[in-house]
C-alpha cells in the first residue's frame, strides 16, 4: 500500500507540470515581441483577464473575452487569422491557447509573462 501513495503523488505532480507547460502548437512571444505584432491587421488579439482587470489596464487593439466565456464567444473569431492571446501573467492565456487549439484554431500565439511583463 505504501508504493500506492508514491504513484498516486508522481500522477499528481506530473499533472501539475502538464498544465504548466505550454501548449504544443501555441508560439510563445514575449511583450517586446508583441510589441512589433500589434500593427499587424490580420491578426487578432484577446486579453482573456476579467473585465475589471482589462478595463483597469490593457493594451490598444484588445479585446476583452474572459477565459470563462471564450469557449462560448470562440466564435466570433475566425480560425483563417492568427490569435495572440494575453492575461495577466502568462497562466490564463496559456489555458485560453490550449482551448483554441481544441477548438480547431490552427495559429495561436501566447504571450509570456503577460501584462506582469508589459512596459
Amino acid at each position: 500500500m505504501e508504493y500506492l501513495k508514491y504513484i498516486i503523488f508522481v500522477l499528481v505532480i506530473l499533472l501539475i507540470i502538464s498544465r504548466m507547460l505550454p501548449t504544443k502548437g501555441v508560439r510563445q512571444i514575449s511583450t517586446l515581441e508583441l510589441k512589433k505584432e500589434l500593427t499587424n491587421k490580420n491578426k487578432q488579439f484577446i486579453d482573456v483577464r476579467t473585465p475589471g482587470e482589462f478595463h483597469s489596464r490593457n493594451i490598444r487593439g484588445f479585446i476583452n473575452i474572459p477565459l470563462q466565456q471564450l469557449a462560448k464567444k470562440a466564435n466570433e473569431l475566425s480560425k483563417d487569422k492568427e490569435v495572440i492571446v494575453i492575461c495577466q501573467s502568462g497562466m490564463r492565456s496559456n489555458k485560453a491557447s490550449k482551448l483554441l487549439k481544441k477548438l480547431g484554431f490552427k495559429n495561436v500565439t501566447n504571450v509570456k509573462g503577460g501584462m506582469s511583463a508589459w512596459s
